[in-house]
């Protein structure tokens, strides 16, 4: 089995779980987004063997367990530390146990030194720094559709630093997770024009720094390895604008370009299963992992990928010659669909297949309908700038506008390639864009969308008689057709990031657009590089099976700002823009900040009341002193009558009324004790700290990334 981050996640959560219940029953307490890197995974069952009685939400109204041990896993926000001091103060559970997902705020962590109750309870606090969803085996997103909005959006100025920090802790938590210790590099325009162009520059300077820290505070750190130092490569959106805007034939990015598939927690789409059957049903289908067909199909050019799923299924019926119809063809994807209703005996795999067989004459009948064969045609000589025959394009301009006025072609296509030929003609007279406009009947506010690309780096529009050079590509261009190109014509076009990891493959990226952090002292790495063999050959890149046997080969992990696409995560094997997401936030970065909804912008998340809500006492029996005999509520603080932990009792010995504002108030504030509460380093956190624990063990591999060949 490869290298995945999938299971390197999951075996750092169970193995922390682990270490801490030692063959002893516990509770685990999560949080609602604490909760969603556990679902994504692990399993329920997985979790609960691992000695675990139950698992239950923070936020939700629990009972008290005093004689129970309880393991939260929590994320670091103000309202999920507020949730667990209430636990504390009102003595929930026996013992505490914190593993927190990414770095707790030291603010917050004082509050804990302050608290006597937190201090008499809690018996370990560690950071796992996971704050992240492997989305795929080399594949991991943040799933934080706001972060390309703070980093472009002009009114989010404010915003970026603590942005640039919260995605610092990802990636050094990722680079932990993997054991390794990269060498940084990063995207550097060679002709900046926009205000972002210095974002990667600052954001790869704080990753090394984190980095460096993280490694002076963990002596164990990087563990040993046969392997060569990886690289972490920091890029952003502005390095590719065509990317997102181009139509790419692989059977994920086509599916997740046309098709209505779902996108949460889970990946669905919706179909009938059982078509025809007295069972029929339509039901939300779930895509990823643990769906073989998909995995192994899924960087496969559409072509293939129908070839593979037909050829797959005739080997079936000829393994199983029984269960077939002698009188069925199983030459096309209709006659196959009907074949399978009448496999009871094979459920899952009829599901699966019927799923796959759906999806992909779905995927051809929009293709098709959609007047794709000359959409993609068009885009991919305004985005390699070439023909399939590696000159330059003629009556682009014809071709361009013969498209906008045909009915058959949709208005975000439209749009897609009128943004291609802009950035192909490295700008327009402002007329020009109208009248384009025009022709694809879009409404004349798209203007203000096209010209927003320009806050990305590109220059969309210029003056009537302007002299200017057209830009120099990232990469060089090819000067004569592949054999890969003449197979597939409609896939000619290749991402900045494929070709920027090929160039760092062979060790010749070129420093001056992607230079060291921390500058090498030799040129061992190219050497290396130079050695091995390159990501390319006669055969498609998306057809080899990329599954690394060979452990000591380097790592390289990339990290893109913004967001990326489907053909770019498809490189790596060698989580996401999707082209209307892509044009919609680009449209928004001239918005108003408020109408964006941001998160920082919305009301803080607060603790439940009931955490907060106090437990009255039975009334005493008729005829008993108030107060005699024995005491029931909450525990009271040394030489206290009664009250809450940490209020005085008023004078004449009787409870103060209960004042939710008081004790929310104090909920919030920062809780200090006589000795002063010492400072923390604001760093990742991997020593336990409280029990002292066993030495963490040998990191293992995984991410997205690629290995060299």
């Amino acid at each position: 089995m490869g290298l995945s981050s999938m299971k390197e996640q999951r075996d750092k959560i169970v193995d922390s779980i682990r270490q801490i219940t030692r063959g002893d029953w516990k509770i685990l307490i999560v949080d609602e987004d604490s909760k969603k890197i556990l679902d994504s995974v692990v399993k329920e069952d997985d979790i609960l063997n691992e000695n675990i009685t139950n698992i239950e939400r923070i936020e939700d109204k629990r009972e008290n367990q005093p004689d129970t041990d309880a393991i939260y896993f929590l994320s670091p926000e103000p309202h999920i530390v507020d949730c667990l001091l209430a636990d504390f103060e009102r003595r929930k559970y026996k013992k505490a146990h914190l593993l927190w997902t990414a770095l707790l705020d030291p603010l917050l962590r004082r509050r804990f030194d302050g608290s006597r109750n937190a201090r008499e309870q809690l018996a370990s606090f560690e950071t796992l720094s996971i704050d992240f969803f492997p989305r795929e085996s080399h594949l991991i997103t943040f799933r934080d559709p706001w972060s390309f909005p703070i980093l472009y959006h002009q009114e989010c100025n404010g915003l970026v630093r603590d942005h640039l920090q919260s995605l610092v802790q990802k990636i050094t938590g990722i680079c932990v997770l993997l054991g390794e210790y990269p060498k940084v590099r990063y995207y550097k325009p060679r002709n900046p024009t926009h205000e972002a162009n210095v974002l990667c520059t600052h954001l790869a300077r704080m990753v090394q720094e984190e980095l460096d820290a993280y490694a002076g505070f963990n002596q164990n750190f990087p563990p040993p390895s046969s392997r060569p130092q990886g690289i972490l490569l920091i890029t952003d959106r502005a390095m590719d604008l065509a990317a997102p805007l181009v139509h790419e034939f692989t059977y994920q990015a086509m599916a997740h370009d046309l098709l209505p598939i779902k996108e949460g927690d889970k990946v669905l789409y919706k179909t009938i299963v059982h078509q025809g059957q007295p069972d029929e049903e339509v039901k939300d289908m779930e895509i990823g992992e643990k769906d073989k067909i998909w995995v192994d199909n899924r960087h496969r050019h559409m072509k293939d990928t129908i070839d593979k799923l037909m050829g797959d299924f005739q080997k079936f019926i000829a393994d199983n010659p029984h269960f077939t119809n002698q009188e069925g063809d199983a030459t096309s994807l209709n006659a196959i669909k009907d074949m399978l209703a009448g496999l009871p005996q094979f459920q899952e795999l009829k599901e699966a297949y019927s799923l796959h067989l759906t999806m992909a004459q779905e995927c051809m009948n929009i293709f098709e309908s959609n007047k794709l064969p000359d959409v993609a045609a068009t885009e991919q000589d305004l985005a390699t700038g070439l023909d399939e025959y590696c000159r330059k394009p003629k009556n682009i301009a014809e071709q361009l506008v013969k498209l906008l006025d045909d009915e058959g072609v949709t208005h975000g296509d439209r749009l897609r390639l009128i943004l291609l030929y802009i950035l192909y003609r490295d700008g327009l007279i402002p007329e020009d864009i109208r009248m384009l406009l025009a022709h694809a009947s879009l409404p004349p506010a798209q203007e203000q969308l096209i010209t927003n690309l320009d806050l990305l780096g590109a220059r969309t529009t210029k003056a009537l008689k302007e002299n200017r050079l057209p830009p120099t590509p990232l990469f060089p261009r090819k000067t004569a057709p592949t054999p890969e190109n003449e197979e597939y014509p409609l896939s000619r076009f290749e991402p900045n990031l494929k070709l920027m990891l090929d160039e760092v493959v062979r060790g010749t990226l070129p420093q001056d657009a992607f230079p060291y952090v921390n500058p090498p002292l030799d040129n061992s790495e190219e050497l290396a590089a130079q050695a091995q063999t390159s990501l390319r050959s006669a055969k498609p890149t998306w057809a080899r099976n990329r599954m690394s046997t060979v452990e000591s080969r380097q790592r390289i992990i990339v990290f893109m700002a913004g967001g990326a696409t489907y053909s770019e995560s498809r490189a790596c094997y060698e989580p996401f823009d999707y082209p209307a997401l892509f044009t919609r936030q680009v449209a928004d970065l001239t918005a108003p900040r408020r109408s964006l909804g941001l998160p920082v912008d919305r009301p803080k998340k607060k603790a439940p009341d009931h955490l907060f809500a106090r437990n009255d006492p039975p009334r005493p029996a008729p005829g008993r002193a108030p107060g005699s005999g024995q005491s029931f509520g909450l525990p009271a603080n040394p030489g206290r009558s009664g009250g809450l932990p940490g209020n005085p009792a008023p004078s004449g010995g009787q409870p103060r009324p209960y004042d939710p504002k008081l004790v929310n108030g104090m909920a919030n504030m920062s809780m200090s004790s006589s000795q002063p509460a010492p400072s923390y380093p604001a760093k990742l956190e991997k020593q336990n700290k409280y029990d002292g624990g066993e030495e963490e063990k040998k990191k293992k591999k995984g991410l997205f990334h690629r290995s060299k060949k």
